[in-house]
């Protein structure tokens, strides 16, 4: 299968209910295993479209659209967006899927979602609900450096006249991705827009609800030292084997964090990638080796 499939799980809220979509892509069989893939904090899930094809030879591949984000609804009250939302629309999706584990691959955000529901406490004699997790430059100790130059464009309604015009500036606020074609980053780039027709003419607006910005913009260091305990309780909390993939130069995720990592908990296997920052898109085949690997060990 070339292409995934749109679908999409209706998820309770605490004003009502939402809908989150997936992409899912066939695996060779009816019963093959199932992997979740869950992007950053203002992208969406064709971001593993590379990634889904190869992985899509064993598993049946699903990357949601976390709420609030591509074809997902937007929330009524922001202040839901935030980690424990995220995590009980998973839940939802597992329950969706019929599947009572899973392998995760979460990027940035997407990898605090698969930590926290990998650690949730679970009755005596049930599977856990992650089998194996890849961390994609994220931990439990995040810089408060990154979330402020994440938060400088994040939430920012802007207009642009064409497709590439948009990709042209998230090139210019994604430096830390590391090298990319001009072919992949518009391939990259055009699933986070949506064209518009308004007085102005056509044009293309960023497909997320600029709303996701208000929770994120009110995180003090102080909230960040207490989230930080919390991540690291749930981190050491975690059995289940664990990569953990670090852009050599992200500003995210700092290396002694990462050491720590390796050190703590389910003693994450890291692997440091040159000349990468925050973070490594995995749709290169020697990025997406890694993490076939790892899944397959």
């Amino acid at each position: 299968m070339t292409e995934p499939r749109l679908k999409f799980v209706t998820c309770l809220d605490a004003t009502g209910l939402h809908r989150m979509a997936y992409w899912e892509w066939a695996g060779p069989s009816a019963d093959a295993p199932v992997l979740v893939c869950v992007h950053g904090l203002s992208r969406q899930g064709r971001d593993f479209d590379a990634l889904a094809r190869v992985m899509s030879s064993r598993y049946r591949v699903v990357c949601p659209d976390v709420v609030g984000r591509g074809r997902s609804d937007w929330l009524r009250q922001p202040a839901g967006y935030q980690i424990p939302t995220y995590v009980s629309d998973m839940v939802a999706l597992l329950a969706r899927l019929d599947v009572e584990q899973v392998d995760w691959v979460g990027t940035s955000m997407g990898g605090l979602i698969g930590l926290a529901l990998a650690s949730l406490p679970r009755p005596e004699g049930m599977l856990a609900a992650v089998r194996r997790l890849v961390l994609n430059d994220v931990g439990p100790a995040i810089r408060f450096e990154a979330l402020q130059r994440i938060g400088s464009y994040l939430g920012k309604t802007m207009r642009f006249a064409s497709l590439e015009e948009g990709a042209a500036y998230l090139r210019s606020i994604s430096e830390g991705f590391g090298p990319h074609t001009d072919e992949e980053w518009l391939a990259l780039s055009a699933p986070l827009f949506r064209e518009e027709t308004g007085q102005e003419g056509k044009g293309w607006r960023s497909h997320y609800d600029p709303a996701i910005a208000l929770p994120f913009g009110a995180v003090t260091p102080e909230i960040a030292a207490a989230g930080e305990a919390a991540l690291w309780s749930a981190y050491d909390a975690l059995r289940c084997p664990t990569l953990l993939i670090r852009g050599a130069e992200s500003d995210l995720l700092s290396a002694e964090t990462a050491r720590a990592m390796t050190q703590r908990g389910p003693g994450a296997r890291l692997v440091e990638l040159p000349g990468v920052g925050h973070a490594p898109t995995l749709i290169h085949d020697d990025q997406i080796a890694i993490v076939r690997d790892f899944l397959g060990s």
